[in-house]
């Protein structure tokens, strides 16, 4: 592995560490948090410091040095947690999240000079803060601007007085005994480095061991020959200083009080630094801690109780994205040969057979199982949510209360990379639009902070997401007045509600009074619509004047399997995704009322339902024209209701989808295709498509061509 991938590694486990620093600043805020909340965070930014300075990412490793110096008075109970304290503690968060993505982009660092002087500032009531940038936040200087090596600082260590107190006049200082091993100088290491890092932390050189320097001519350039000892002081955590030397491997490494026995022949010797391999100790590796410093327990947080018993954790394994396309293309493919197997020996009369039937069993568990493997929480989306709910909040001056449900609840990756702009669009619309200014719920008699609910979970067979406030919900008048002065209905246009509802989606639509930083340009709601519909999901919107409005996006939980119903139209085969489907029927002679010579409608059970007549709109020849002869399917749509009438249904089964725009290309009213048991290859259709075109323009005689 080089050292590329391994960069990529820590800056995956950099996202990880930030939506568990998220994630905790939630429970703090909710006044539930514990010491080991505060100890989470704390790690997090600890080891986001300790990748940053391996790989050279200075701008990163110094702000994350004075953030976890704050971090390290809060847990450690020096520092008591107000809300002003919490407040800073979550900005920078923030702008860590910049500064993380800035490495890994290689992009400009953010300005952070405002943010570390605040930082400092906040630390000052305890232990003094050593401010490692300059309080404009200009960029460190490189060794390529000063005109040297870099590491002319390191000089300035070296301290022989050897104090035997820690900085405290209390506390032994630390002996650190750092001897680098044979790998330290591979992929452009450099334990100078390290040093640096303790250096940030107060320590000295004491000593530099060149006892193992061989003569000039067996000298090797690839090999590390200088040890170091250091003292630190005693008021720096052992975990601090054991986590500058996280991403070293192979190294002696001693860590002790001040006046402690040191017995280095039981140290943690993982490579013998010596000329002579064969005399490297063979003891097992041990590392000798003869005292801690136990930690202050926290002011601001409950303590945390003991657990009762032993946490199991979780065993992982990180498998590249292809690898794991690859299965489950294979496992599709493996789900239609089943299916084409099953078909012919149903041909041959022995459909009925047990080991057929455990095949279908086991191929569909195998199925299941490898999406799952493709799963991922909502978490992963959700965890962005609450900045954004900062930066509104400043942009607009309200206060909101994020609520969240449902954010452990799994779908399919590809779900959770592409929902991320549609969601992050609805919360600014709730922010903006929806809640009111504190000033005028106050007067209205509501509470002065507004509320923003989220929420995700599983309904029959797909993941509904759930963006809903308590604020002023759709003034449908004020909708209706901007749709027709922008010109998108007609002034006489008869609308239900819900239609008006859906006219926010309509491209260039917008109700504010003046372009802002957060909307006004009359983009963002369309983009929801095309995005949450390109992922073959739906959404619907219920609003209340005064009461607030709530958009729920309904999404299939995997783009590559779904469970759908075969019918055919004459002698084309279709597939309507079973997840639209509502029932199907046969009409009686009075059940359908024709209303034109394209339209009718379908009495299902008191109330008139559109019949949308498949082949018209795909421009197939032969189909049944009389729709007491046909089967006709209620399907529930972005537009609501709506009836497909198709010839028969064949079949209902579990079918594996294939993309149109990746094989040959996008045709309107076709989500994809799939193949059958047969070997025939049958479409699926898009029900929305089908149904808006219908809705829009329902005189509309052209059929979508399949030629196309």
């Amino acid at each position: 592995m080089d050292l590329d991938q391994i960069q990529q590694i820590f800056f995956q486990e950099c996202e990880e560490g930030l939506t568990a620093m998220e994630t905790n600043f939630g429970i703090v805020r909710q006044g539930a948090a514990d010491s080991e909340t505060i100890n989470t965070i704390f790690r997090a930014v600890h080891s986001i410091k300790g990748g940053a300075g391996a790989f050279g990412h200075e701008r990163l490793q110094a702000f994350t040095h004075d953030y976890e110096t704050l971090l390290d008075l809060i847990r450690n109970g020096t520092l008591t947690l107000t809300p002003e304290l919490l407040g800073t503690i979550v900005a920078a968060f923030d702008l860590l999240a910049d500064h993380v993505a800035a490495a890994r982009d290689g992009s400009a660092a953010p300005a952070d000079g405002a943010m570390l002087a605040r930082l400092v500032a906040a630390a000052q009531p305890g232990a003094p803060v050593i401010a490692v940038n300059d309080p404009v936040g200009a960029a460190p200087a490189t060794p390529a601007a000063t005109g040297d090596d870099g590491f002319d600082d390191l000089f300035a260590m070296f301290d022989t007085g050897g104090d035997d107190t820690g900085d405290d006049g209390t506390a032994p200082a630390w002996r650190v005994i750092f001897r680098p091993g044979a790998s330290a100088l591979d992929h452009g290491g450099e334990p100078l480095l390290l040093l640096r890092e303790l250096a940030l932390l107060g320590g000295a050189v004491i000593e530099a061991d060149c006892s193992a320097l061989p003569l000039l001519g067996d000298l090797d350039p690839d090999q590390p020959y200088v040890g170091w000892t250091l003292s630190v002081p005693g008021s720096v955590a052992e975990d601090d200083i054991r986590g500058v030397f996280d991403f070293t491997d192979g190294a002696l490494l001693v860590v002790a009080r001040e006046g402690a026995e040191t017995p280095v022949a039981d140290a943690a010797m993982l490579v013998d630094l010596s000329p002579e391999p064969e005399h490297a100790p063979v003891a097992p590796p041990v590392t000798v801690i003869p005292e801690v410093l136990p930690p202050a327990a926290p002011v601001a947080v409950r303590d945390m109780p003991a657990p009762s018993a032993p946490v199991a954790v979780a065993q992982t394994i990180r498998v590249d994205l292809d690898k794991l396309d690859r299965l489950v293309n294979l496992v599709g493919e493996l789900v239609i040969t089943q299916a084409m197997l099953a078909q012919r020996l149903s041909e041959q009369s022995m459909a009925g057979i047990a080991e057929l039937t455990d095949l279908e069993h086991l191929t569909r568990e195998l199925q299941e199982s490898t999406m799952a493997i493709r799963a991922q929480p909502m978490k992963t989306v959700f965890s962005r949510v609450p900045r954004i709910i900062r930066e509104l909040e400043t942009e607009t001056g309200k206060r909101v209360r994020l609520d969240v449900e449902g954010e452990m609840t799994e779908v399919d990756k590809t779900v959770v990379e592409r929902i991320g702009e549609p969601l992050t669009h609805l919360i600014r619309n709730a922010v903006d639009h929806g809640l009111e200014t504190p000033d005028e719920r106050v007067a209205i008699g509501k509470p002065a902070e507004g509320v923003v609910r989220l929420s995700a979970a599983h309904h029959s067979g797909r993941i509904v997401i759930t963006v809903a406030d308590d604020g002023r919900g759709i003034d449908r008048a004020r909708v209706r007045a901007k749709a027709v002065e922008r010109g998108i209905i007609a002034a006489d246009a008869i609308l239900t509600d819900e239609e008006i509802d859906n006219l926010i989606f309509a491209p260039g639509f917008s109700t504010a009074a003046a372009v802002t930083n957060v909307s006004g340009r009359g983009v963002g709601m369309d983009v929801v619509r095309k995005n949450v519909q390109a992922l073959g999901g739906r959404i619907g919107i219920q609003s209340a004047l005064g009461a607030g409005s709530s958009f729920s996006l309904s999404l299939p939980l995997t783009l590559a399997v779904l469970d759908g119903m075969i019918v055919t139209v004459g002698d084309q085969t279709f597939v309507i995704p079973l997840g639209h489907i509502v029932e199907s029927l046969r009409p009686s002679l009075g059940g359908v009322k024709v209303i034109g010579p394209n339209a009718s409608l379908l009495d299902v059970r008191g109330e008139y339902v559109p019949v949308h007549r498949v082949a018209e709109q795909l421009g197939i020849a032969g189909a049944q024209t009389d729709p007491t002869r046909a089967v006709l399917i209620v399907v529930e749509s972005d537009s609501g209701q709506a009836v497909l009438m198709v010839d028969s249904i064949q079949d209902q089964r579990q079918v594996v989808v294939k993309s149109l725009e990746a094989n040959y290309q996008a045709i309107p009213g076709l989500a994809g295709a799939t193949i059958l048991g047969d070997g025939r290859v049958a479409l699926i259709l898009d029900v929305d498509a089908l149904t808006s075109r219908w809705r829009h323009d329902p005189k509309a005689a052209t059929p979508l061509s399949l030629a196309a």
